[in-house]
Parts: C-alpha cells; structure tokens; sequence
C-alpha cells in the first residue's frame, strides 16, 4: 500500500518522490519520462527486506485459492484485495472467511480502478481462457504478476505477455511450482556436468483419467439460469460470448476448446518443462497428431499422441518429444523402467484421480550413452536401468533457496529473478498452444518460429489468434 505520508513534504526534509528526483538528477536521468520514473520510483519502494509486497488476487476458488495460501505462507505479502466473479458462491467461501475485511470484487477491472494504487502485484489464479486481460492490465500498470499455468489461452496472447514483460520490467511467474525445486536444480546441474547430453528423443505421458473422458456433446451447452452470485460476462472475459451452463464451471472448463488447454496445457508444463528450458528446445518446427481418438470440434480427444519436432539448436541435436493422454495410450517403456517417479507433493486434482500405480505422470529421456525417467512437478530423474549409475560422477545438486512462491515474492522486492519468468514460460506455452491446435484440427502442422505461422493448414495458422475479443475488450490486446 503507498505510503499516504509520501507526498507530505516538510520544512527542511525530502519526501520520497523529491529524494528520487534528486537521485535521478545526480545520475543524469532526471529527464527520463512518467513511465520510467514510476518504474524507478517502484524499484526503491520494494528494495527494503523487511517490507512485505501488498498482492491483489483475482481468482480465489479451488486452484486459486491453493496459490493465496502458498503466497500467504512465505510472509511477506499482504492480501489487500480480493476477486472472483463468483465472489460469494461455494468456492470462494473458504478464502473469503480467512480473510475477513478484505475488500471484494467480482470485476477485476472495478478493482483496478478503485485500489490500483493500494497493491503492488497481482496474482491470476482463473480458467485458462481469462488469465490474458487480468494480466495484461496488471503488467501496464506496473504491477508484479503471478499467472497460473498456462500462460494463456492462445499463441497470440502469450505472445502478446512476453512482450508486454519486456516493455515494463515487472517481475512475472507462471505457476508451474516445480521449477523452483529439485527437479529443476538437479536437472540443471546435470546438463551442466554433461551427464544429460545429445538428448535427441523424449517420450512425455499422462495416463490419468480427465474430466471429458466419457463425454460425447453434439456442441455447445443450452443456456441454463445463471447463480446469482456469479457475473458471467466477467467470467467469459476476451473469449467468444456463449451462454452460461454449468458444464463450463468448477474445473470442467479444462474440457473445452473454448475455454481451456486440455490435459496438455494442465500437465506439460509440470512434466517437460526443465526438458524444454535447459535443452533449448524453443519452438518445434513439426507437430504431429499422430493418434487422436474421439476428435470433436468442441472437446479434447479422448486419447492423444502428439509428436514436436525440433530443429538441431547450436550443439544440440534435433529432438523429437512425443507426448502421450489418454488412460490406455502409453508410450512405450525402455528396459529397466522398474516403476514410475511419484512426486508426493503432487496437488490432488478437483475431479477424477492422478494414477500413479500404472504409469504415473512424467517422462523418460533418452540422451547420449545414458536414459532417464522422471516425474512431474518437482519429482529427480533416475537413471535407467539403475547399474549404469554406479560408476558415474554426479555432481552435487544444491538445494533451492526459495520455493516458487517465496522465489516471485522475493522478485518482487528485487532480490531474485523469477525462474519461470515469460521469457522461460512462454515459448513453452507456446509450444503447448501449438499442441492444441493440432488437437484441434486433428492434422500434421508446420511451423516456421521465424515468421511466427503455420505454413501448411490455413484453419490451423488462424488459431494462432485465437477467438476475437468480444466486443469491450479489444483493449486489453492493445496494452
């Protein structure tokens, strides 16, 4: 919250902003404009370790709710705003009692305009569909973001959030935990040590049943009398308006096209992501539906598997990460498997189960002279077959100095940088969208990273967009 004595200035003592003003000046920047000076102005505000960052969270049910408490937990935040657009419904109870007198917002824009000026950061804990406005309008303000993942819902609109974090220097975080934890250090300082080389093939599952297994829609849901406590146009946000049907809400939106990035968008960045980020792998040039069982127009499949292509990238070879959904459609294993890597921490979803007896999440990796298997989330690689370890020097891993969650807190003071900022998070998203898209039109797409398009399927290259903005909120693809 701005400290009201801040523009109080008295007799024979500097406020903050004419201390600034006179730094600036010492350093020849005095002439830099509004934007820049505020962006100064931010950067001494949260220089001071002691000083806790006030946070505005916009989603505050189920997976939202799980963020709130994990910021809350690092103490060194202050929840002073709080939004949902089914503020006072079912789900949002729990976070609203723990929270007494916080104020509450159904429209994130009402609360942009009434408190901007009382947070520092924001974090996005919504569907899929609407992480894109909340978070652009926070970044234009200057504000710190939290985002869950996905980024977002379309190609167009990560793309869009990368760029937007560049141009006003906020501090950003996509929610995949794991990449503050052991996975991500262990498989850091293995690539590092050359113990992970050459990987030119992984094999990337999630077996578990999901929420539109068993479905079957002839299109898009009948309209049904919408709960008082919800604003459904809120809800909707950028994506193309249809009426309200309780199929879309409580997590169920994950099924749908429209709404959501299937199992793919939920899981891949728990499962690849250190795989993505540390062997380079950008932006594949060929994605390839290679099964699609239960193609719809308005739900994932039922099974999928889907093959990215990726270029050779300086030294590293071409690779090719083939991901497997669907309860019966597993990859094939190598010898001395032995068993999947659980991470016990693994937050139990919402509706249906996580199996972790047949084939858990995770991935086996296939590199120069040695295969790996891991988990998803913060779950360690193992070698396979476990005798081809013995006579290996592995380094030592270290151990992380800040969760995911304390890591964005202390980024946004200024004291770390963010591990899964948008620079990180977006490609991968981005090649996640890409898998959604050949979901989606069920045929081989190629891709050209260079000029951002799908070369050969007309439909699929327009889906890059995604659906327009409804009308009212174009100017968040504008910020």
């Amino acid at each position: 919250m701005k400290d009201k004595k801040a523009d109080l200035i008295i007799p024979g003592q500097m406020d903050r902003r004419t201390f600034l003003k006179s730094a600036l000046a010492m350093s020849g920047l005095a002439a830099l404009p509004t934007g820049v000076f505020g962006a100064a102005e931010r950067l001494m505000r949260r220089s001071s370790p002691n000083e806790k960052v006030n946070i505005a969270i916009v989603g505050i049910g189920n997976r939202g709710g799980d963020i709130m408490r994990a910021l809350q937990a690092t103490g060194l935040v202050n929840v002073v705003a709080m939004c949902d657009s089914e503020i006072g419904g079912a789900r949002t109870l729990n976070a609203l009692k723990a929270n007494p007198g916080v104020p509450q917002f159904q429209d994130f824009r009402k609360m942009f305009d009434k408190m901007g000026k009382e947070f520092d950061a924001v974090c996005v804990g919504t569907p899929d569909h609407s992480h894109f406005p909340v978070t652009m309008l926070a970044m234009s303000q200057g504000k710190h973001v939290y985002v869950e993942k996905p980024l977002a819902h379309s190609y167009r609109q990560i793309e869009l959030m990368m760029a937007a974090e560049k141009k006003y220097k906020v501090a950003c975080q996509m929610g995949n935990q794991g990449h503050s934890e052991a996975n991500y250090f262990q498989f850091k300082a293995w690539k590092e040590a050359g113990i992970i080389k050459n990987v030119t093939r992984i094999d990337a599952h999630m077996n578990s049943s999901r929420r539109w297994h068993g479905m079957v829609v002839p299109g898009y849901m009948p309209e049904q009398p919408r709960p008082e406590f919800l604003d459904w146009d809120c809800w909707i946000a950028t994506a193309r308006n249809h009426p309200y049907h309780e199929t879309y809400m409580n997590g169920d939106w994950r099924s749908w096209f429209e709404f959501g990035n299937g199992a793919l968008g939920d899981w891949g960045a728990h499962i690849f992501d250190t795989a993505h980020e540390f062997l380079q792998l950008g932006l594949p040039t060929v994605v390839d539906p290679v099964r699609i069982d239960g193609h719809s127009d308005y739900l994932f499949p039922q099974a999928s598997t889907i093959a990215f292509q990726f270029p050779a990238r300086g030294p590293e070879p071409a690779c090719t990460l083939t991901w497997y959904d669907g309860v019966t459609n597993l990859p094939t294993l190598p010898p001395g498997f032995d068993g999947s890597v659980v991470d016990p921490n693994i937050p139990p979803p919402s509706k249906g189960t996580i199996d972790t007896k047949t084939l858990a999440p995770g991935k086996v990796i296939y590199g120069e002279g040695l295969t790996f298997k891991g988990g998803s989330h913060a779950s360690t690689l193992e070698i396979i077959p476990k005798s081809a370890a013995k006579d290996l020097d592995l380094p030592d891993v270290p151990n992380t100095t800040s969760n995911h969650f304390l890591n964005f807190v202390r980024a946004c003071k200024g004291e770390e940088s963010c591990r899964s900022h948008f620079g990180v998070a977006g490609p991968l998203s981005q090649m996640m969208a890409l898998g959604v898209i050949a979901q989606r039109v069920n045929a081989r797409l190629e891709f050209d990273p260079k000029k951002r398009r799908i070369t050969n399927h007309k439909v699929a290259n327009a889906l890059l967009n995604g659906a327009p903005p409804r009308k009212g909120w174009e100017q968040f693809y504008k910020m």
